[in-house]
């Protein structure tokens, strides 16, 4: 008998395939009773169905009472998916046919290896809060075969890279067959031959991930490894995957019928899908390229999480004609030359090379960061693409980053907040049980921390092979990280002797958990994991520290589930947001970091521990370091660790535990990836699905007035004039007069402001002045018919401090975003 044959095998190829076991565990029980040693081993149920004999499984599910349980997980599965959500109570949410998001990245379970850290974090975390809220997210990303590398110490202190194949029978995935049995198959161009992709499809409870693979038969022996290493490869295989990512991707959501109104790009690795989908908009509508262009871009949304303009992609104006010059020619109508000024921050610069994340933000109706501060940084990396334009108007939002709580909690913290706060829990779209955790017990915090703690002890003992390392009650600080110089891994290190007599200290130690992998190709990444390995070694400090190897999902998992503090200390301002100290927080973990990321908005005194001064520039970094050193021992050795080891009659760490429930209460939900994913269905799934189906209708009418404005405000530009401002007070007002030459443009198509910069204590101040009406508009200044503004404003400040400025206006259009002529008054 074939396993497919056996009764009850289905049911279970069904549950193993839904990666929502991922965060919730309700089956955990029967795949451990399937496989308990394979389960441990890998958490993936695939892998357990796979790999079972079939007498064994017949056997195990002709067991009346597995079966029973099989069915009712079935059942409350299928129900979960079918019960009401968060985004069908929204307005206008009957209207939205649905959200694609590409990433070059997923992090959805350890057992789908397509993922390195941060950018995956964010893109798994979202697509499974997507689910929970009943958001229609449809994510699409890579199929790597080898995926990024793992990580080995060898006996030198030295990280050593391998690349296990991800043989795609055991993830957790399927091939996506057409409605006819045929197995999905894109096409997409390349230089010397058709590229062939085959795709794959993941489900996560309501929402599904299609992957896109290189490595199809038909393909010549030159393309099979373009998806085989996440940013792998020189610049050509980058800009090869980043055209599977965006071109591929559009073209399988055309396969499935999928008509998205948003397409929401995460990171400029996507930036392609914004020419794909105005290609097939063309194609659709009988359009020209500006009409399209300028039609669906109001239905994109580019995130950036890059904080120096370095790490933007970039590519040379050859490489961009070689691989997309026919495709520009053929599907948009553009010779080579206007494909890459869409790229370009000077377009008549024939040296410029092509970026990305320009494409992504002259194609999108909005861009936002992902935290309040990596907006500032964002606005200053983006200011060439804004030029004469305030700071503060370059159009940069943000969106903090949030995790997935469920998939974070640890298991004592998933006992616990059930225990305090009901069943509620993470997944149905409110904030969870958080305010109980206000009333809870101190004891059961506390009952709790030391559970997790004692978890986390027995997983590094497994992980190092001792049995007897570390202690269950002392204090345990944890570090894991990309080792990259900006996030300054070896900090801690600056002064080993001190650091020595901090762990070592008889009445109050620590031990610290360190994990990580260096980029490949970075050795000063390399030698700060030496330089970790080497201080353990010199100074005999392996029963206080560790370095675990392999830093993935599950080691993330572990780390941030028992610690009872999170170590960070990046460079400010490079950390654009940072994840894994949020992951602490639904475990009563504690934050010790610098004034970055998503830390510099959600610090306060009650909560956790900040270093640095806040400032985001400094003239001499190794100094800097030498100073935030110094204030990391000194917060250690002042207020961590005595606070920890405070305890009252009743042997609890009062003020610690107090730390602990506001950091939980306050912080697990505002840095969730709940909260996350609201925000953005409410600030820009929403308004842009409505701004994108407005410039669609009636072919295009709305999209093609836009792209006519542009194109006339940049022809007229040149040509405007502001005449003599003249200002006069009354009683409490100003009154200004402004005569402007429009040359022939509109009075709808310029609009004329007032600015005044911040100053003393006033704010930053501006004003619309308004047309007048005839006869007055009718002025003539020497040969050129000026029409006439005015505006009344209060008396706060005064009139000098105020200057003129003409900008684009459309009332269906983003400005700055669409349009960036802005014209000083001289």
């Amino acid at each position: 008998m074939h396993k497919n044959e056996i009764p009850g095998f289905q049911t279970l190829v069904s549950l193993a395939l839904d990666v929502r076991w991922s965060w919730n565990h309700e089956a955990d029980a029967l795949w451990q009773q399937l496989d308990p040693q394979l389960w441990s081993q890998t958490h993936n149920p695939w892998v357990i169905l796979q790999t079972m004999a079939t007498d064994k499984l017949q056997q195990k599910l002709s067991d009346p009472q597995m079966r029973t349980q099989i069915d009712a997980l079935e059942a409350a599965r299928e129900a979960a998916h079918a019960a009401p959500t968060w985004f069908s109570r929204q307005e206008g949410a009957s209207d939205v046919k649905g959200i694609a998001y590409f990433s070059m990245e997923f992090m959805l379970t350890e057992a789908l290896p397509i993922y390195v850290g941060g950018l995956g974090n964010v893109a798994g975390d979202q697509l499974k809060a997507a689910s929970d809220l009943g958001v229609p997210v449809t994510g699409i990303g890579l199929l790597y075969q080898q995926g990024y590398f793992r990580q080995v110490i060898d006996a030198s202190g030295n990280q050593q890279a391998y690349y296990p194949y991800n043989d795609p029978g055991q993830l957790p995935i399927k091939p996506l067959f057409t409605e006819n049995g045929e197995w999905l198959r894109i096409q997409v161009p390349m230089p010397n031959a058709p590229l062939w992709l085959r795709v794959w499809e993941v489900t996560a409870g309501r929402v599904k991930l299609f992957l896109l693979d290189s490595n199809d038969p038909a393909n010549p022996p030159f393309y099979r490894g373009i998806t085989s290493q996440i940013y792998g490869g020189d610049s050509t295989m980058r800009l090869q995957q980043e055209i599977v990512l965006g071109i591929g991707g559009w073209r399988v959501l055309e396969a499935l019928n999928l008509q998205p109104d948003v397409c929401h790009l995460n990171e400029g690795h996507a930036a392609l899908a914004i020419l794909e989908r105005t290609a097939s908009f063309m194609a659709s509508e009988k359009v020209s390229f500006d009409t399209a262009f300028s039609t669906v871009r109001a239905g994109n949304l580019f995130t950036t999480h890059t904080a120096v303009a370095a790490g933007f992609d970039h590519f040379e104006p050859w490489l961009m004609a070689t691989y997309l010059g026919t495709y520009a020619a053929e599907k948009l109508q553009l010779s080579v030359d206007q494909l890459l000024a869409l790229g370009r921050q000077n377009p008549a610069d024939d040296n410029e090379r092509f970026n990305m994340a320009y494409l992504a933000i002259n194609g999108s109706g909005a861009v936002n960061a992902v935290s309040r501060l990596h907006s500032e940084v964002s606005k200053g990396l983006f200011q060439p693409l804004f030029n004469r334009w305030n700071p503060e108007d370059i159009p940069v939002g943000y969106v903090t980053n949030g995790i997935h709580v469920p998939s974070w909690e640890s298991r004592a913290a998933g006992a616990f907040w059930a225990q305090v706060g009901g069943e509620t829990g993470w997944q149905n779209g409110g904030e969870g049980p958080a305010a109980a955790i206000l009333q809870a017990p101190a004891s059961a915090l506390w009952a709790m921390r030391q559970q997790a703690r004692k978890s986390l002890v027995g997983y590094v003992r497994r992980q190092s092979g001792n049995p007897a390392l570390f202690d269950e009650h002392t204090l345990t600080i944890g570090f894991a990280r990309r080792f990259v110089p900006y996030k300054r891994p070896d900090l801690l290190l600056r002064d080993p002797n001190r650091l020595v007599r901090l762990l070592t200290n008889y009445q109050q130690p620590v031990q610290l958990v360190i994990a990580g992998k260096a980029p490949p190709a970075d050795e000063q990444g390399k030698g700060i994991i030496r330089h970790w390995l080497q201080f353990i070694h010199d100074y005999n400090m392996s029963a206080h520290v560790v370095f675990l190897p392999d830093y993935d999902m599950l080691m993330a998992a572990h780390m941030t589930g028992g610690v009872d503090v999170w170590l960070n200390t990046p460079r400010r301002p490079w950390e654009a947001c940072g994840t894994s100290g949020m992951k602490v927080l639904v475990n009563g973990g504690i934050n010790l970091s610098e004034l970055d990321g998503w830390w510099a908005e959600a610090y306060t005194p009650q909560t956790g521990w900040a270093l640095g001064d806040g400032l985001e520039h400094h003239d001499d970094d190794d100094h800097q370091d030498a100073l935030e050193a110094e204030d990391l021992y000194t917060t250690l050795e002042q207020q961590v660790v005595p606070s920890f080891y405070q305890r009252n009659a009743a042997q609890l760490p009062e003020a610690w535990i107090e730390m602990m429930r506001q950091s939980m209460a306050v912080h697990t939900p505002a840095f969730s990836a709940n909260r996350a994913v609201r925000e953005y269905t409410l600030k820009y799934y929403l308004p842009g699905a409505r701004a994108y189906q407005q410039r669609a209708a009636d072919h295009a009418a709305v999209g093609r007035s836009v792209a006519q404005w542009r194109k006339a405000t940049d022809r007229a530009w040149d040509r405007l004039e502001i005449g003599e401002a003249k200002v006069k007070q009354e009683g409490n007002e100003y009154v200004f007069e402004v005569p402007v030459f429009l040359a022939d443009l509109s009075t709808d198509a310029v609009k004329v402001m007032l600015y005044a910069d911040a100053v003393d204590n006033l704010p930053r101040a501006e004003h619309e002045l308004q047309l007048t009406p005839s006869p007055e508009k009718t002025a003539v200044v020497p040969a050129k018919p000026m029409q006439l503004y005015r505006a009344r404003i209060p008396v706060v400040r005064a009139a000098a401090d105020y200057t003129v400025c003409l900008q684009g206006k459309h009332a269906q259009a983003a400005v700055p975003l669409e349009n960036r002529n802005i014209y000083w008054q001289h």
